[in-house]
């Protein structure tokens, strides 16, 4: 029987990401789906599992042309090309970090439009893809280390993704 999320990989193969990519994506997926199976058990928030693992398998796609911070529009890209629901390509768009506003994307170069996670699966994919370094699952105290190197306003705004989600869940993520 194949991994649960295993089918999506082949839309990572096609786009050309390297095997690092894939095992990171894979690990995503598995982090993003606890957190979804938690909150569902929790009875806090209906939830959409399938589209929590889609979205977590493909969050990197983008990275098979740009490992810069347009990578998340250029994924969009090929997810909508590729025939995806809008709600996927939402997710990909809006995985970085806690999200990008528009100030956050003009400072990188980007596009001038918010991309903060707005749904929970968004929410979801976008706080798995944090708590995930390559293949390695981080604790919430190694995430609130890494994310010191932020402005103020940005470390608050992983910290309260975390926390909601954490909420949600009844318990720590990590």
């Amino acid at each position: 029987m194949p991994e649960p999320g295993s089918e999506y990989i082949k839309y990572l193969k096609e786009a050309g990401c390297d095997p690092g990519v894939i095992s990171h994506c894979m690990t995503v997926y598995e982090v993003a789906i606890r957190i979804a199976d938690l909150i569902l058990a929790a009875g806090t928030a209906p939830v959409n599992r399938d589209l929590v693992g889609v979205g977590a398998v493909l969050h990197d796609i983008g990275r098979s042309e740009t490992h810069g911070m347009d990578h998340a529009d250029a994924g969009g890209r090929i997810c909508r090309k590729k025939g995806f629901p809008n709600e996927v390509c939402l997710i990909v768009e809006r995985h970085i970090g806690a999200g990008l506003n528009r100030s956050d994307r003009i400072g990188f170069g980007l596009s001038d439009e918010d991309r903060i996670p707005i749904t929970i699966e968004e929410k979801i994919v976008a706080h798995a893809d944090n708590l995930v370094k390559g293949s390695r699952v981080i604790t919430r105290s190694d995430l609130n280390e890494s994310i010191k190197k932020f402005p103020p306003v940005v470390q608050a705004r992983f910290t309260a993704l975390a926390d909601e989600l954490e909420a949600l869940a009844g318990s720590n993520l990590t």
